[in-house]
């Protein structure tokens, strides 16, 4: 049993990057959206290699569900043909780098603090509940929530931003 969890892990481990790697290099919105789905699939797929079957089924539902078929309804309203013409200007790719450099600190606080408070991690061996999930969440990780709330909600607006008319 063990090796075929292994094996199980290495095929969706592989699949999401590949899918990763096709959903952001994909010229055609609708197919890197369709990308997206398998990776979040595959993920789902990790979650239940992990007995975490919570964190699977929200992650389908709540990502694939709902998430992608927002994405896939934004696609459909934005006429593509006016996307194409689009041209990246400086002021994009400054925007860019900071949205990944502020992703990326993001992270490294998250794995600095995991690394210096190891009692805030969730209880190693036996059931981990939605209650230990939601309390190390809302108590150790608070910050780092909050600050991804405000990634995405500068996503948001640069996505806005990006497509108002001209």
């Amino acid at each position: 049993m063990e090796d075929f969890n292994r094996i199980l892990f290495w095929v969706f481990s592989t699949l999401m990057l590949g899918s990763g790697a096709l959903a952001i290099t994909r010229a055609h919105l609708v197919n890197a959206a369709m990308f997206f789905i398998q990776v979040i699939l595959c993920m789902a797929g990790l979650f239940l290699l992990l007995d975490a079957q919570f964190l699977a089924l929200i992650q389908v539902l709540v990502y694939a569900g709902s998430v992608v078929v927002l994405f896939l309804f934004v696609i459909m309203l934005l006429d593509q043909r006016e996307e194409s013409k689009r041209v990246t200007t400086g002021g994009m790719l400054a925007g860019g780098i900071t949205f990944a450099s502020l992703t990326a600190l993001l992270g490294t606080i998250v794995l600095q603090h995991a690394k210096t408070n190891p009692d805030a991690a969730l209880p190693a061996g036996g059931s981990v509940g939605l209650r230990d999930v939601v309390r190390t969440l809302f108590t150790h990780y608070l910050l780092p929530f909050e600050m991804t709330a405000l990634v995405l909600l500068a996503a948001m607006v640069g996505i806005v931003v990006l497509s108002r008319k001209r």
